[in-house]
C-alpha cells in the first residue's frame, strides 16, 4: 500500500515511448551477433546451438556465437560484440538467464544496435514479460520475423538492471539460492527453499533516507526493491505494477518486522497479495535518491538482476532517459506469450 508521504507521481507528462510502439525498421538481412554465457548449463548451450544451425542456417541467416565460459569476461565480450555489430549492422543477441541478458544489454544501450534474446535462465522474467518464449527452436525462430520495439530500462547509479535491483535481505536470499543450487541443482522448488530458510535466520533491517519528489523520508526496512517488470510485480500482487507502462518504477519496502512476520509477506507475496499488507510501503517513481541517515559513501551490497556488486551510497535509482529496442513479437501476441 502507499503511505501518503510517498504518493504516486503525476505520469501524465512521460517522455518514455509505450514499449508497444515506434518499431525500428531493421534491414531483412541483417546478421546476429550472439553473446551465450556458458553457464546457462551444457544441455541448454547445445539445444541453444541446433537451433541456430537449424533455423538460421536453412534461412540464410549469417550468425556468430560467441561463448563466454568465464563469467568476467561477459562485460568485455558484450562490448566487442557491440563494437562488430555496428560495424556490420547486426543484432547484438544475448543468450542466458536475466543476469546475463542484462550485461549484453548494458553494452547494447546507446549503441543504435538492436537487441535480441535466447532466455536460458531459471525464471526467465525479462522474457516471459515481453512474450518471448523459453524453448530454443521458438525463441531462435522469433529472430526472423520479430520488429525492434523501444523497452524501458532502469539504473542504479552506472549499474543497469532489466528486472529490478534491490539492497537489504533480498541481495542475501539471492547470495543463499545460488549456494543452494550448486548443491542441489536449479528449480524453483530450490529457490523457493532456499528463501524460507534464509527468512527464518536473523537478519539487519536498514536505516535509510529515501529522496523522493524533493521531499526526504526515513524508512527502516529489511529490504529495498526497485521493480522494472510488470510480470513480476503482478504475481506478487503490487498494484502499482502498471506504471511501468508510464515510463516509471516501483520501490517496495517491507516495515521492519520480525522473521515470523516475513516469512509470512513471502508467503502472501507468493499467493500474489502483497499489495493488501499493512506493513509494505509501494510507490511508482522516475527517480529516488537513498542514502544512509550517517550520509557517509558507504559501500553496499546492491543485486542487479540477480547479480550481486558493491555500490558506493548514495544510491540513485532512475529510469533510463532513452530506451533499449529489444526485438519482440507484436503487441497481441507477446501478451498471449505472457505466462
Amino acid at each position: 500500500m502507499t503511505p501518503p508521504e510517498l504518493s504516486r507521481p503525476s505520469v501524465a507528462d512521460s517522455p518514455h515511448p509505450n514499449p508497444n510502439s515506434a518499431p525500428r525498421v531493421m534491414a531483412a538481412d541483417a546478421p546476429f551477433i550472439i553473446v551465450m554465457n556458458a553457464g546457462s548449463g551444457r544441455k541448454q548451450s547445445d539445444e541453444t546451438r541446433a537451433a541456430l544451425d537449424d533455423i538460421l542456417g536453412r534461412a540464410g541467416r549469417k550468425f556468430e556465437l560467441r561463448v563466454v565460459a568465464d563469467p568476467s569476461q561477459l562485460a568485455d565480450t558484450a562490448r566487442q560484440a557491440v563494437r562488430d555489430a555496428k560495424a556490420q549492422n547486426a543484432v547484438v543477441v544475448g543468450a542466458g538467464g536475466d543476469g546475463t541478458l542484462c550485461a549484453v544489454a548494458q553494452a547494447v544501450l546507446g549503441s543504435g544496435c538492436a537487441f535480441a534474446v535466447l532466455p536460458r535462465g531459471t525464471f526467465n522474467y525479462f522474457s516471459r514479460d515481453h512474450g518471448i518464449p523459453a524453448d530454443p527452436t521458438k525463441s531462435v525462430a522469433l529472430l526472423l520475423n520479430a520488429r525492434a520495439f523501444p523497452v524501458q530500462v532502469g539504473f542504479v547509479n552506472e549499474r543497469m538492471f532489466l528486472v529490478n535491483a534491490s539492497l537489504g535481505l533480498y541481495p542475501k536470499l539471492l547470495e543463499d539460492r545460488e549456494i543452494y543450487k550448486r548443491q542441489f541443482g536449479r528449480s524453483r522448488l530450490i529457490a523457493l527453499w532456499s528463501a524460507a530458510v534464509t527468512l527464518l535466520r536473523p537478519h539487519r533491517h536498514l536505516r535509510l533516507h529515501i529522496q523522493h519528489d524533493g521531499t526526504m523520508h526515513e524508512v527502516r526496512t529489511s529490504t529495498l526493491f526497485v521493480g522494472n517488470n510488470r510480470l513480476q510485480l503482478e504475481q506478487i500482487g503490487i498494484a502499482e505494477a502498471p506504471q511501468l507502462e508510464r515510463g516509471l518504477l516501483v520501490a517496495i519496502a517491507p516495515r521492519a518486522i520480525g522473521r515470523l512476520a516475513q516469512l509470512g509477506l513471502t508467503l502472501r507475496g507468493a499467493a500474489g497479495r502483497m499489495s493488501d499488507a499493512d506493513n509494505v510501503i509501494s510507490f511508482a517513481f522516475k527517480r529516488i535518491t537513498v542514502t544512509h541517515p550517517s550520509k557517509r559513501h558507504r559501500p553496499v551490497k546492491v543485486a542487479t538482476d540477480g547479480e550481486i556488486n558493491w555500490i558506493t551510497m548514495p544510491l540513485e535509482f532512475r529510469v533510463a532517459p532513452e530506451p533499449l529496442f529489444l526485438l519482440k513479437p507484436e503487441a497481441d501476441v507477446a501478451n498471449a506469450n505472457r505466462s
